[in-house]
């Protein structure tokens, strides 16, 4: 079959050799995603239209704003998985504590658990800028047909099984990994399939592009710092290009597509940075990975960091290979 007119269904079914666990429960979950992510993307393409732009009035359990799509994308991811009797569990970066779902099915099979970031940079949406769903996707550790516990959520990312993002932009995309290199499939509205558009997506080695929030230079560590300086330098092919969006998938597609780096590093306002290792960092670090890209906190690969809370935030570096070992340098230097 002809790789441009590869609907995301077939792309599933003909690749599910390469999964090494049971490949329908898998197809399944990614499935559920794709129509989540449908329903979503229609709500945030109309946001302008109908009053669910602006804060909802509630806080989550960062303390922030949560915006009215938040609360839409958070319910509707949750409400496909659940109902469609997928996965025995859910964290979400919206919610207080993780979902146990117990099946209908008294012998419930269910074997994965999924953390979402149901809407990443919804402070972009007032103002038309892209944001995006990012998902995690890791096999249960305890009994299956027993109910979800902590420990299943609170994983190394070098064990997830799957993770992917949703891009609500010019074009919505849905770009996800098993494993076993990055695909991405663009929606071609109209009828409402995923094609697959970006087959085998690789982070060039080296780029020229830093996104990092210059704003909040004064209160990063000297490494950063230094590393930025490194970056605005007339030499070679420096000083490389800023570019920063604010939203986490945005950022990391621009760069995984042109060649680039994305930092978010701790500060002397918030001592761990501001990403959440769970819902943020170990899928991104996952499929930068699998593109030839790296992450880390500066020092550590990200998916070696143990995590010992469901809302644990991390330093985050990710991007092309030889730029995130510069930052590392320099951080390393500084220390």
């Amino acid at each position: 079959m002809s790789q441009k007119n590869q609907t995301l269904g077939e792309f599933i079914i003909e690749n599910q050799s390469s999964f090494k666990y049971t490949s329908g429960e898998l197809s399944r979950l990614i499935n559920s995603i794709r129509l989540a992510a449908k329903v979503v993307n229609h709500e945030v393409n109309k946001a302008g239209l109908v009053d669910i732009i602006g804060a909802a009035g509630d806080t989550n359990i960062q303390g922030e704003d949560q915006q009215k799509l938040d609360v839409y994308a958070n319910d509707k991811f949750i409400q496909t998985m659940t109902k469609r009797n997928i996965v025995c569990g859910i964290a979400s970066e919206e919610e207080d504590d993780f979902i146990a779902i117990n099946s209908q099915d008294e012998n419930n099979q269910n074997k994965y658990v999924v953390l979402i970031d149901p809407l990443d940079g919804s402070s972009n949406i007032d103002v038309n800028v892209s944001v995006g769903t990012i998902f995690s996707v890791f096999r249960r550790v305890t009994p299956v047909g027993t109910p979800v516990t902590i420990e299943d959520f609170l994983q190394k990312g070098n064990k997830q099984v799957a993770a992917g993002y949703v891009v609500y932009g010019t074009s919505t995309m849905l770009v996800y990994t098993t494993g076993d290199g990055v695909n991405g499939f663009t929606l071609n509205p109209a009828i409402g399939t995923f094609y697959l558009s970006h087959p085998n997506m690789q982070f060039p080695e080296d780029g020229r592009i830093y996104s990092v929030n210059e704003g909040n230079y004064i209160h990063f560590p000297q490494g950063i710092k230094n590393y930025i300086k490194y970056c605005q330098e007339e030499e070679g092919d420096r000083p490389y290009t800023s570019r920063y969006i604010g939203s986490l998938v945005s950022d990391f597609h621009r760069n995984m597509i042109k060649g680039g780096i994305y930092m978010y590093p701790k500060s002397s306002k918030a001592n761990n940075g501001k990403l959440r290792l769970l819902y943020e960092c170990n899928p991104m670090a996952f499929l930068a990975e699998q593109a030839n890209g790296k992450a880390s906190d500066g020092f550590v690969r990200i998916m070696d960091v143990e995590p010992t809370e469901l809302h644990q935030r991390v330093p985050f570096i990710c991007g092309s290979k030889n730029m995130v070992e510069k930052a590392e340098e320099f951080m390393q230097k500084a220390e």
